[in-house]
């Protein structure tokens, strides 16, 4: 499974953006742009859904599925679980830092 933040923030470390996301993974923009949009996990074609993480695997970034560890080492970033600080999205809404 995928989430539209993951996606964004793929996106955003392999240093492209939505249309070069598309064009690497061989979908249209709309695609990508309703994916991103999505709630929860996207939801979508499974030959789709590999596309754009093959894509981004190509760009030289790992997804990494919760609980799951990472294959092959190097610098990452993950969200964390709701903790004593709370849930991270709930304190980035308040204007809180991370």
């Amino acid at each position: 499974m995928i989430t539209p933040a993951q996606m964004r923030a793929a996106r955003a470390l392999a240093g492209i953006d939505q249309r070069q996301l598309a064009e690497l993974a061989g979908v249209s923009l709309p695609t990508i742009q309703r994916m991103e949009a999505s709630e929860g996990n996207v939801r979508g074609v499974i030959d789709t859904l590999t596309k754009v993480v093959e894509a981004f695997e190509r760009a030289g970034v790992e997804l990494i599925g919760e609980g799951m560890e990472s294959r092959h080492g190097g610098r990452g970033v993950r969200l964390r679980q709701a903790g004593p600080g709370g849930d991270p999205a709930a304190r980035r809404a308040g204007g809180a830092e991370l």
